[in-house]
């Protein structure tokens, strides 16, 4: 099996994990965050009236945990609803005693809410600014009591790093490893006219992988869930196809 090098894109603390699972992986990594999380100036945020906290990020919980200094007593009281894997284990090591864990996007996770009996009304979508519509609206028209709270935002990267470039002009193949759209985004404006002839998009979904079509890459390779395992299966396949 071929191993080229993966460009994470993904935005800190996020990328320092990845990377070190693509490392236990025998894989080569370079990063070159396209983004970059910024805190909003906020007030404390205000938990009247909530019962339910939704998380579409692990960043989301991060962010929140920090807005209200920890997890005290009235948001231990709080259910938490994750849309994966990796913010669900963010949410059990921040102290959220009561999760309840999604494995798909904000579309499958609005569905597991409005499919669950006995839920009482009150939920708090949080996440970044660029993050705000269709789970609380899908909520709200399907007569729920919902909100959202913007707590960070997240900013696109000036520059590819030095090894990221080199990399990707290079004859060899390179993987391009994605987990936004808005990544993705940042990731075509930086690199319009580079040569992507030899290089593999591997995405987190398709709707991330979508911004880079006219990139004419060698190959893009979506994962089947949209997850960090369903990731990594992503980046081995697309390792078997060079």
């Amino acid at each position: 099996m071929v191993t080229p090098p993966v460009i994470v894109t993904r935005a800190e603390p996020g990328a320092s994990e990845t990377v070190e699972r693509l490392r236990a992986m025998g894989l080569t990594t370079i990063s070159s965050p396209m983004l970059e999380l910024k805190s909003l100036d906020l007030p404390m945020p205000d938990l009247s009236g909530i019962y339910h906290l939704v998380f579409t990020s692990a960043n989301g919980v991060r962010y929140f945990v920090d807005a209200v200094g920890g997890i005290n007593e009235q948001v231990a009281d709080l259910t938490a609803w994750c849309v994966g894997p990796a913010t669900t284990v963010a949410a059990k090591a921040a102290g959220f005693q009561r999760i309840v864990a999604g494995d798909g996007n904000a579309d499958d996770l609005s569905d597991l809410i409005l499919s669950s009996d006995g839920v009482e009304d009150g939920f708090l979508h949080i996440a970044n600014s660029a993050a705000a519509g269709n789970l609380v609206a899908r909520l709200t028209e399907a007569g729920r009591k919902a909100r959202f709270l913007a707590l960070y935002e997240t900013v696109p990267a000036s520059g590819l790093n030095e090894e990221a470039k080199a990399a990707l002009v290079s004859d060899a193949a390179t993987l391009i490893l994605l987990h936004s759209a808005k990544a993705a985004e940042a990731f075509a404006n930086l690199t319009k006219g580079l040569p992507m002839d030899t290089n593999v998009v591997v995405a987190i979904s398709e709707a991330a992988a979508a911004p880079l079509e006219s990139l004419n890459a060698r190959a893009v390779v979506a994962a089947a869930r949209p997850n960090e395992d369903a990731l990594m299966e992503a980046v081995l396949q697309a390792c078997k196809g060079l």
